[in-house]
């Protein structure tokens, strides 16, 4: 599990993403005072809102905003905790007298991001529960319980209101996360952001993958506030990489996109 999490985390250096939310709407200017005021308290965090719209750019905001900002800063991605071995990469387990360090001891004194939360099993749940409140981590096949000290910020894009009602997530736990609850708007949601977007992911791809530098035209901007993003962020990024690459000319135009 270390070993995995140094790679994505090696990953997510060569690709950073921008920890200050991008943009001057007002729905983004509200986000960032939010998410600023947040930052100062040690409480738990849930950030919503759907897939691309840069949760964990906002929870990484929160960490360096915080007092916490000279510890570690753990993702535990949904795709990784989820499962049989959720329990291990999050506690830890010893075996053959070694040691295994979880996601939780990883992050003492500083800041857990958990995304999906909503993915994990009850019983991780409950256990996971019990180790903040208590503040001690006991390992898997471990005996000793370890005193940890960190912040959870948990995010999804499911309705955990409605997995409370359903019985697929611990009650004591959603109201646990749910003191500071942040919405984070989707991309249709602020459209006067998109041209300070583009003009960032250009300036990434051209500096970070060394790609030709190309700019979007007024027709060209135009057309891209009026769609939909259903991807979001995420997809914007992806379109702004794909037209520098395969594209020839120095300005991108409507017909083009």
């Amino acid at each position: 599990a270390n070993r995995l999490y140094k790679e994505v985390d090696t990953l997510r250096q060569r690709n950073p993403m921008p920890t200050e939310p991008i943009g001057r709407s007002r729905a983004i200017l509200e986000l960032k005072e939010h998410l600023k005021r947040v930052a100062n308290f040690d409480t738990w965090v849930l950030i919503q809102g759907e897939a691309g719209t840069g949760k964990m750019s906002a929870a990484r905001y929160i960490h360096e905003l915080s007092p916490r900002r000279t510890g570690p800063f753990i993702e535990a991605a949904a795709s990784i905790i989820a499962g049989s071995r959720s329990s291990q990469e999050l506690f830890g387990f010893e075996q053959d007298n070694r040691v295994y360090y979880g996601l939780l001891e990883q992050a003492n004194h500083g800041t857990l991001f958990i995304d999906e939360v909503g993915e994990l099993d009850l019983a991780t749940q409950g256990r996971l529960l019990s180790a903040l409140e208590s503040r001690k981590v006991v390992r898997i096949d471990g005996v000793e319980p370890i005193e940890i000290d960190v912040r959870v910020i948990a995010a999804t894009r499911s309705r955990l209101d409605e997995a409370v009602k359903k019985g697929s997530f611990r009650e004591e736990l959603y109201y646990q996360l749910n003191v500071l609850p942040i919405r984070i708007p989707s991309l249709r949601e602020r459209p006067e952001d998109i041209p300070d977007l583009l003009a960032y992911y250009t300036e990434q791809c051209v500096q970070l993958e060394h790609l030709r530098y190309r700019h979007f035209s007024i027709a060209a901007q135009n057309l891209l506030r009026q769609y939909p993003w259903p991807g979001n962020i995420r997809e914007l990024r992806n379109l702004v990489q794909r037209l520098l690459i395969l594209g020839t000319q120095e300005e991108i135009g409507a017909q083009e996109l």
